[in-house]
């Protein structure tokens, strides 16, 4: 939860609009110095929280105001634990700078820089998760650290890449897109033409190509999963629910493709509810789970996948 809110606020540098590239560069590894206990996290917060504009989440406002006591939890964890989310947070910073400058309203040129996008904000964090929970349980998980670092960046490169989709129009409306120009180059559409509120049917064969290499990274997360012992079940369901909810909202995607609004592409709350209910019940049963995901991804295109170098 201390991590999580750490990652969260430093996307609060990085999404919030008044902030140039300049700003936001200094915000950012200001922010690493601080977690790295290299700079006063109070002067952190008060320089930048009044600097945060109405695009910004209320929320998200309360978090840069009370970041100090977040800070204050994360150094009062063992040095173990702190040099695997500074780690994280480093590598965040660094990715999420970097690609202020790349992005536009004409998508990324290639589908490999939308990899090493989607490690920098996401990817990196199911390594993080992998090193808190072998932390967490040495005797459980010590001995497959290496195999779940195989998988664990699909973790949360699946995530990213179910929201980037989730989220076209509305990146659209702000000037932004983060879709790769060669894949859909490939299909017979430039990018450079994609209109608010319009679709056609060769960027509907982009977009199923986008939705089968997530599918194929939620895959690989759900194999993850099953790596975590199955009595720890509070570990289990948080990675789970995230997963299956990503993995709902592909196939609402995937069964409407001409939307041309993102609204349209939300899970409601009822699948919400259904989904936690029933992980609830098979957590502990690998045999149920895998009926449930080969069940949910059903009709589901798979596409390969490539990984950052």
């Amino acid at each position: 939860s201390n991590a999580y809110l750490l990652c969260r606020a430093l996307d609060t540098i990085e999404d919030e609009p008044e902030l140039n590239y300049t700003e936001k560069k200094k915000f950012s590894e200001w922010f690493v110095d601080v977690v790295e206990q290299k700079a006063d996290p109070s002067l952190f917060s008060e320089a930048l929280a009044p600097l945060l504009s109405e695009g910004t989440i209320p929320m998200e406002h309360e978090l840069i105001r009370q970041i100090d006591r977040v800070i204050e939890i994360t150094h009062n964890y063992d040095k173990d634990y702190q040099d695997v989310i500074s780690r994280c947070l480093g590598i965040m910073s660094e990715g999420m700078i970097f690609y202020q400058n790349l992005k536009n309203r004409e998508g990324l040129k290639t589908l490999k820089e939308l990899d090493d996008y989607c490690y920098f904000v996401a990817g990196v964090v199911g390594e993080m998760l992998t090193d808190l929970f072998c932390l967490h349980l040495p005797k459980a998980l010590s001995s497959k650290r290496e195999d779940m670092m195989k998988l664990a960046i699909s973790f949360g490169q699946g995530l990213q890449m179910t929201n980037i989709l989730k989220d076209i129009w509305d990146d659209q409306s702000r000037g932004v897109c983060w879709l790769p120009k060669d894949v859909f180059e490939h299909y017979g559409f430039d990018l450079a033409l994609l209109q608010q509120g319009q679709s056609n049917g060769d960027f509907q064969k982009g977009l199923n190509h986008m939705i089968g290499m997530a599918h194929t990274h939620l895959q690989r997360a759900f194999e993850y999963t099953l790596m975590i012992p199955s009595k720890e079940s509070g570990i289990r369901n948080f990675l789970l629910w995230a997963s299956f909810m990503a993995l709902y909202t592909l196939k609402k995607i995937h069964k409407n493709m001409d939307a041309t609004n993102s609204e349209n592409w939300k899970i409601d709350r009822k699948s919400v509810k259904q989904i936690i209910v029933i992980l609830k019940m098979t957590v502990k049963q690998d045999f149920l789970l895998k009926a449930f995901f080969k069940l949910t991804s059903r009709g589901l295109p798979k596409k390969p996948i490539i990984f950052a170098g």
